[in-house]
C-alpha cells in the first residue's frame, strides 16, 4: 500500500465515520428555530436527537449480517441512498414528529457507514495498526465538531434549518461517489451466512460471549453516553443557561470537540509506550474524579460558564484516548465475522448512548445537574465494568504495548 493509497483510505474511511456525527452536530444551532417553527421547546426538540441514536443503534444490528454476507459495498449503497431520501424528507416536516420520524429513517441510513468504516478498518490494515487507524479516524471524524456546528449555526442564520438538511444529503451524495471509486474490496463475502434471524442472533451472542469484546465494547460505550449527554444538552446549556447566540455556541462547541481530536492524536505517540488497556484505565479514572467534583459543584451551584467548559473540556479529552483504544480491543478477535463485532458494538454504544440523550429530553428543569450526573455515572460504571470484566479476558492485554492480541 503506497502512502497515497493509505491516506485516501483513511481519508474515506473517517468521512463515513464522521457522517453521522456531522449529522448530529449540524443541526444543533437550530434546536431554537426548530423549536420556534414546530410549536415546541428546545428540550423536546433534543428528542429527535434521540429518535436518531435509536435508529443508528438498530441500524447496525442490521448492516453487520448483510455486510458478513454480501460484503461491505453493496449494503452501504443501500444505506447511503436511505439517507438522501430521508435528509430531502426533513425538508418539508411539520411537526415534530414528522422529525423524530424521518431522523430515524436518516439514522438507519448512516449507520450502514458507521458499520462499514469500522469492518474495512479490520479488513484493510494489520490488528497491530488497529488502535493507530482509529485514532487517524478520530482526527478526520473530528472536523464535525469542528466545523458542524459552525456550518450549520450559519447556514441556520442565511438559509434557515432546513437548509442543514439539504447540506447532509448533499455531503451523502459525494461520500457515496468517493466509496464506489476509492475503496477497495478487501472481504470476501461470506454467501453461506445465513440471514435467518435465529442465526443472527446466534452470530451476535457467539460475539457477545467474547470477554474481549463485551468489556471494552461496554466500557467504550459508558464513556461515550457522556459525549451523548454533553451533545444533547449543549443547546439547552450554553444558548440557554449562559446565553450564547448561534455564532459563539457554534465556536465554543467546535473548541471543546478539539479536546477529542487532539487527544485522540495524542494517544497514537502514547501507545508507543503504554497498551491499549493501560491508557483505557487511567483516562477513565480521570473522568471519574473530575466528574464527581462536577456533579458537587453543580449541586451547590458554583459553576460558571467557564467551570462548565473546563470539565467538558477535560472529559472529552480522556474521551479521545478511551474511544480508539476500546474499539481497536473490541473488533481484535474477530476477522471472518468483522462485520457483526463491528455492528454489535457500535449497537451497544448508541444503545446506552440514546438512553443519555432520552434523560437530558425528558428533563424539564433548565439545570446543570442532569449532566453532570450523566457524565459521572456512566464514567464510573464503565470503570467498574472495566475493572470486573477483564479478569476474563485470558491473553493479558495488558502486555501489548499498543499491539491487541487475537484470541
Amino acid at each position: 500500500m503506497t502512502k497515497a493509497e493509505y491516506f485516501f483510505r483513511i481519508l474515506i474511511l473517517g468521512l463515513l465515520t464522521a457522517l453521522g456525527p456531522f449529522s448530529i452536530d449540524m443541526y444543533l444551532p437550530g434546536f431554537p428555530a426548530i423549536a420556534k417553527d414546530l410549536h415546541t421547546t428546545v428540550n423536546e426538540v433534543s428528542l429527535s436527537l434521540t429518535s436518531y441514536f435509536i435508529g443508528l443503534a438498530a441500524g447496525q444490528l442490521l448492516y453487520g449480517p448483510l455486510l458478513d454476507r454480501f460484503g461491505r459495498k453493496k449494503p452501504l449503497y443501500v444505506g447511503l441512498v436511505i439517507y438522501i431520501v430521508a435528509s430531502l424528507g426533513c425538508l418539508f416536516v411539520v411537526s415534530l414528529n414528522q422529525l423524530v420520524a424521518l431522523r430515524l429513517l436518516q439514522a438507519l441510513g448512516s449507520c450502514a457507514a458507521a458499520v462499514t468504516s469500522v469492518a474495512m478498518v479490520r479488513d484493510l490494515f494489520p490488528i497491530s495498526e488497529n488502535a493507530k487507524v482509529f485514532s487517524l479516524l478520530m482526527l478526520v471524524v473530528g472536523l464535525s465538531p469542528l466545523l458542524a456546528p459552525t456550518v450549520g449555526g450559519y447556514v441556520t442564520t442565511f438559509f434557515g434549518w432546513h437548509a442543514v438538511f439539504i447540506v447532509l444529503g448533499g455531503i451523502a451524495i459525494l461520500l457515496l461517489f468517493a466509496v464506489i471509486y476509492g475503496l477497495p474490496s478487501a472481504y470476501k463475502p461470506d454467501h453461506e451466512l445465513s440471514l435467518k434471524p435465529h442465526t443472527i442472533m446466534a452470530n451476535f451472542i457467539k460475539v457477545l460471549a467474547v470477554p474481549q469484546f463485551y468489556t471494552y465494547a461496554l466500557t467504550g460505550a459508558l464513556a461515550f453516553a457522556g459525549l451523548f449527554a454533553y451533545v444533547a444538552a449543549s443547546p439547552m446549556v450554553f444558548m440557554k443557561i449562559f446565553d450564547l447566540n448561534k455564532q459563539q455556541f457554534s465556536l465554543l462547541f467546535a473548541l471543546l470537540a478539539g479536546a477529542f481530536v487532539v487527544s485522540s492524536q495524542f494517544n497514537t505517540l502514547a501507545l508507543r509506550k503504554y497498551s491499549s488497556a493501560q491508557l483505557i484505565v487511567a483516562a477513565l479514572s480521570v473522568q471519574v474524579i473530575s466528574g464527581i467534583v462536577f456533579v458537587l459543584l453543580a449541586v451547590s451551584g458554583f459553576l460558571n460558564l467557564t467551570t462548565v467548559v473546563a470539565f467538558v473540556f477535560l472529559f472529552l479529552c480522556c474521551l479521545g484516548f478511551i474511544s480508539s483504544n476500546a474499539s481497536a480491543l473490541s473488533i481484535a478477535p474477530f476477522a471472518k465475522n468483522a462485520g457483526s463485532a463491528s455492528a454489535l458494538m457500535g449497537a451497544i454504544q448508541l444503545g446506552i448512548g440514546s438512553l443519555a440523550t432520552m434523560v437530558q429530553g425528558i428533563s424539564k428543569s433548565y439545570s446543570l445537574v442532569p449532566l453532570a450526573a450523566v457524565m459521572t455515572i456512566s464514567s464510573i460504571l464503565g470503570l467498574f465494568i472495566l475493572l470486573i470484566g477483564r479478569r476474563n479476558i485470558k491473553n493479558n492485554v495488558e502486555a501489548g504495548k499498543g499491539n491487541v492480541p487475537v484470541h
